[in-house]
């Protein structure tokens, strides 16, 4: 029978405990969100909805075509000019998803004969994009400069290292400078995905290429999603402008792509300019973040001390993981259930997002919730 198979694997699925599901949520949840990522409270910020709403009356619903065909509006190049100057880089290029903005990175700056050299605990989207590109993948231990020199020792051709600078299961920041240190000992690129840290890190949440000292460098270049502190939709690759060019005219993802939404680009810039005049907001997660840790490792809790506003709380087992989190919700509170083949270690656990508009009492219910639920 057609696709027959797939009755097997769901099946497998179902006795292991790794069943994913849809929940639509409303427009009013009653729940205490922990589970997104809208780092900066800005989904909501009446300024992020009016700039999604404007750009919408103006544009319309959709771009209505490829970027390079009718889906370019001038919207989506004030865009590209502002989130390049605030996060230190000389062009950007806006993608419709931080995915096809990973994909079109890895693929389009690795000609064959390349080799790139991967930490284990990218993202999805990094390692898609490895697979897609027409060179030779290495993936090394995580976060370790060292690893990434020893396998650039052994190639001879260009060459780049691919590396999240959060990372989103732990929330743990990877070693940017010393990653850059190895990358320029043997003239290879520095490709890092800073989808966990702009808005959180660097000086008013310019990212952690910015605060690392790297951002605009001729030999590095960033990936960033609109979706999470931005408060809308959305991806852009950074870097000098040379790059950029070469994405326009050979990464797949943005050629053949619809170009993204005149109300996503609008509620981005929105965001992006609030940002610009409210940049406590980006230590403010970051404090959230430690709040959360102190909190739960002093009632007992396993958690990783936070680099950015991802904290990790591990579970005893991937059945337990899911209970708890479903415990959880049940008592008001979304998190997220980060459990095997998400994690690259096998261990599962809860994932929290601090963020930026989370108020005291909410951080104390939190905790609390997560404590009295726990296997």
């Amino acid at each position: 029978m057609a696709f027959g198979w797939i009755d097997e694997q769901a099946e497998r699925r179902r006795r292991v405990g790794l069943v994913r599901t849809l929940r639509p949520r409303p427009a009013d949840s009653p729940l205490l969100d922990l589970a997104g990522n809208d780092y900066l409270g800005l989904a909501q910020h009446p300024e992020v909805v009016e700039g999604a709403a404007a750009a919408a009356r103006t544009w319309g619903g959709g771009a209505t075509g490829s970027r390079l065909v009718t889906g370019t509006t001038e919207l989506h190049g004030e865009l590209e000019r502002e989130l390049a100057d605030f996060c230190g880089f000389e062009a950007a290029l806006v993608f419709s998803s931080g995915y096809a903005a990973n994909l079109a990175a890895v693929t389009a700056l690795t000609p064959r004969g390349s080799l790139i050299v991967a930490d284990a605990g990218n993202h999805a989207s990094l390692i898609d994009g490895c697979r897609l590109a027409r060179a030779t993948t290495e993936v090394v231990e995580h976060a370790d400069p060292d690893a990434v020199r020893k396998a650039l020792q052994t190639h001879d051709g260009p060459a780049v290292v691919v590396s999240d600078t959060v990372f989103s299961v732990d929330g743990d920041q990877a070693p940017l400078a010393g990653l850059a240190d190895a990358c320029r000992e043997y003239g290879a690129g520095l490709i890092v995905d800073d989808a966990h840290g702009l808005g959180v890190l660097g000086t008013g949440g310019r990212g952690a290429p910015y605060a690392a000292g790297l951002a605009g460098a001729d030999d590095v270049v960033a990936t960033v999603t609109l979706s999470k502190s931005l408060g809308s939709q959305g991806g852009a690759v950074l870097g000098p402008a040379r790059v950029i060019d070469h994405l326009v005219n050979t990464a797949r993802t943005f050629i053949f792509d619809t170009g993204l939404a005149p109300a996503a680009a609008g509620a981005a810039l929105a965001a992006l300019r609030l940002l610009r005049r409210e940049p406590e907001r980006a230590g403010r997660a970051r404090a959230v973040a430690g709040e959360l840790y102190t909190r739960l490792t002093a009632a007992g809790l396993t958690a990783v001390r936070p680099d950015a506003a991802v904290v990790s709380v591990r579970a005893p087992s991937r059945q337990e993981a899911v209970q708890w989190a479903a415990d959880c919700r049940v008592a008001g509170l979304a998190v997220g259930c980060f459990r095997p083949p998400s994690v690259p270690d096998g261990i599962s656990r809860l994932r929290l997002t601090a963020r930026a508009d989370l108020t005291e009492a909410q951080i104390e219910r939190a905790v609390q919730v997560i404590g009295e639920t726990r296997p």
